[in-house]
């Protein structure tokens, strides 16, 4: 995984999981893009997925509002639409408050 102030992209958890698994890179692609097209599809349905220690992804309503396009100064309204949220555990908090950042996955 990238080191402190990197990010970490679908590929790089690929290789991770891959490697800690014991599975392909091409099995694990698979099931990582499942379980993400999973999410997808069940908080478009409205349905909230909660992971127990980890956090839970729901979506949320946002009223209809005025918007400024910031180089015009152009007033843009904006529809009432649904936008994906996450609110992580609290034992997801405090295992990354407790660990080293390059340790953060290491169990």
């Amino acid at each position: 995984m990238p080191t402190n102030k990197a990010k970490a992209t679908k590929l790089d958890l690929i290789a991770e999981v891959s490697r800690s698994t014991g599975l392909t890179q091409s099995e694990t692609k698979i099931a990582v893009e499942e379980l993400l097209s999973v999410v997808v599809e069940e908080l478009k349905g409205g349905n909230t997925i909660e992971l127990r220690g980890f956090g839970t992804f729901f979506s949320k309503m946002r009223k209809a509002r005025p918007a400024r396009n910031p180089k015009t100064g152009e007033v843009i309204p904006l529809a009432k639409r649904f936008v994906p949220l996450f609110k992580y555990a609290g034992e997801l908090k405090k295992r990354i408050s407790s660990k080293p950042a390059d340790k953060a996955l290491a169990r």
